[in-house]
């Protein structure tokens, strides 16, 4: 029955086909039509998800694939040779991003459930060998290559001088170009990295936005919440000292015991200072560079503070001053952050080591060479990307399978 409570009329029946695992299969089935103009096929919704041309089976496929190779052609070339399955570079793209972005919205509405909470990360890296949970945060900015609107505004101009001398189609119109987006202003673009490891990570929640840093706080306390942090016996932070991560845990993540400097980046700090004032190869600089370090992993913040007072009393240029200054001014105000001897001796990381490598993995796709993304789409490949970091799959086509039903 229709909306009218009419009969609606047997239209006959109807051809249609699904890409699966096991190849094209054909479909017959009966297609009604009511009053009101609208025609359905409702045996579809019983053969696969409604109107889905691609089954879930040849998307994770598709995709896994797609974020694994250099381009979306070789991708497509490598799924056809490896299972049979044909599908078209530029269907291939959109399959990918579409299901990127189903993905992303998931996650930043919460709809996937976690297969671990905080309880789960246990670690027997402590002081008397007796285990605990541990859960260390890190987040940071990585560049993402995007297309600008310029380049934008060139690719559819040779679009259009493409389509003058293009036979037009027989007995029909050509299709008008669809309305572009607009670009960015710059090539590169800071995205944001969020992520919540243990201490083998063996468990890692992994989130990554094109927004600004205040989206970046909220996936850190979405984070929090969804791991159920305060359930950790240990809570730390391992972040490079940017300010801006400094006061979005603050204002998300109340809970921490503790928010270290990355020992590599004050370590930077220091080369940096020492070259300024002792030049970039001068043995004693090295020296220098080295007593610095060791004073402040293994003695603490006031033997290492003392040794750069002392540096600084006996420099008279205002150039090699001011370095030293730009050190001091540096290290005094992430005080709180360098307590490595004690942290050390707890069994804690000192380094986000972990983090660098989750921005290289979740924009390893993108920065394949020349290529330019708009920055939706950029987004939502790094949000599959998360899925492989994380061992999500399962999870998500659990859910994907849920959403179809």
């Amino acid at each position: 029955m229709d909306a009218l409570g009419k009969p609606k009329a047997n239209k006959g029946r109807s051809s249609s086909s699904r890409l699966t695992v096991s190849g094209r299969v054909g479909l017959s089935r009966t297609r009604w039509f009511d009053a009101v103009g609208r025609s359905v096929t409702p045996a579809d919704a019983l053969i696969d998800e409604s109107d889905r041309l691609i089954s879930l089976g040849v998307t994770e496929i598709a995709v896994r694939l797609a974020i694994d190779s250099a381009s979306f052609e070789r991708a497509a070339a490598n799924l056809l040779r490896a299972s049979g399955i044909s599908i078209g570079e530029e269907t291939l793209r959109k399959l990918t991003e579409d299901e990127g972005k189903l993905l992303l919205c998931a996650q930043q509405t919460e709809q996937m459930e976690l297969d671990f909470s905080a309880k789960d990360c246990t670690t027997d890296q402590t002081p008397d060998q007796q285990p605990t949970t541990r859960v260390y945060l890190g987040s940071d900015g990585v560049l993402v290559p995007v297309i600008t609107d310029a380049e934008k505004q060139k690719r559819r101009t040779k679009a259009v001088e493409k389509r003058r001398v293009l036979p037009r189609p027989k007995g029909r119109r050509r299709r008008a170009l669809p309305s572009g987006k607009r670009g960015a202003d710059q090539s590169y673009k800071e995205f944001k990295i969020v992520t919540y490891y243990d201490q083998d990570q063996k468990h890692r929640w992994v989130r990554a936005t094109r927004r600004n840093h205040r989206h970046a706080g909220k996936l850190m306390r979405q984070g929090a919440a969804e791991l159920h942090l305060r359930a950790a016996a240990e809570k730390i932070a391992i972040t490079d000292g940017a300010k801006w991560i400094g006061s979005e845990i603050d204002r998300n993540v109340g809970c921490l015991d503790a928010k270290v400097l990355d020992f590599y980046h004050l370590a930077e700090h220091v080369h940096a200072a020492r070259r300024a004032v002792f030049g970039e190869l001068a043995p004693p600089g090295t020296a220098w560079a080295d007593e610095l370090l060791h004073a402040i992993r293994h003695e603490g913040y006031d033997p290492f503070w003392q040794k750069l007072t002392e540096t600084r009393s006996a420099t008279r240029s205002p150039g090699k001053r001011s370095a030293l200054d730009q050190l001091m001014h540096y290290v005094a105000q992430r005080r709180d952050m360098l307590d490595y001897a004690d942290w050390s001796r707890r069994g804690w990381d000192i380094g986000s080591g972990s983090t660098e490598s989750m921005c290289k993995a979740l924009t390893r796709r993108l920065k394949q060479r020349g290529m330019r993304w708009d920055a939706d789409n950029a987004e939502a490949i790094m949000a599959l990307e998360t899925l492989e970091q994380t061992d999500g799959w399962q999870n998500w086509l659990v859910y994907r399978a849920a959403i179809s039903n």
